[in-house]
């Protein structure tokens, strides 16, 4: 999805904004990442060790919304190399697919698929909860902290009143029906 795409202009923002203190506070950056992989990798080891029996009904549970994750992905990064590919990508939203249901269905699809392991970790064990940490802390990144925030500050930087618009329409995260269609000057139809 990002290849031949240059620099990540979330990253670009933080070093512009950091100025002087950019490597420093950058390093710092990427060690609170290498953090949260741990938690992450933590409830895959969880899974992964679990003694009960295989197969669980969670374990059903968990692969099928692993399939619908790893294929939800798949689609709206295709949908969207295809939107990038257009004459429309450079003063356009993309609004085709998946992505007329969430401003960011790459991001819901993979939340989903970290949701998948707290079901193959859950075990009598109180400590197996600690596998919930790992969609709860994806969740918590890509909404609040280093997905959707710098990106969409990135969009309305872009696009401007044609990204403002499709926040009006379509939700940021969790696919859901479109709201009243907006044009993108900001009038309802």
């Amino acid at each position: 999805r990002t290849r031949g795409a240059g620099e990540d202009p979330r990253y670009a923002k933080f070093i512009e904004e950091w100025g002087e203190s950019a490597s420093w506070r950058l390093f710092f950056f990427l060690q609170i990442q290498a953090l949260a992989a741990f938690i992450l990798v933590l409830a895959v080891c969880m899974a992964a060790t679990n003694e009960a029996p295989f197969p669980r009904i969670l374990d059903l549970f968990g692969i099928i919304i692993a399939v619908i994750a790893l294929a939800g992905e798949a689609i709206s990064d295709l949908q969207l190399s295809r939107f990038r590919k257009t004459p429309q990508a450079k003063t356009e939203v993309c609004e085709t697919g998946l992505w007329r249901y969430s401003r960011h269905p790459n991001y819901f699809f993979e939340w989903m698929f970290w949701c998948c392991w707290f079901l193959f970790a859950a075990s009598p064990s109180i400590v197996s909860w600690l596998s919930l940490l790992a969609p709860l802390l994806m969740y918590w990144l890509l909404v609040h902290v280093s997905g959707i925030p710098p990106l969409e500050d990135h969009m309305l930087r872009s696009r401007g009143q044609k990204f403002r618009a499709l926040q009006q329409r379509v939700n940021a995260f969790f696919p859901g029906p479109r709201r009243q269609d907006i044009h993108p000057e900001g009038e309802l139809k």
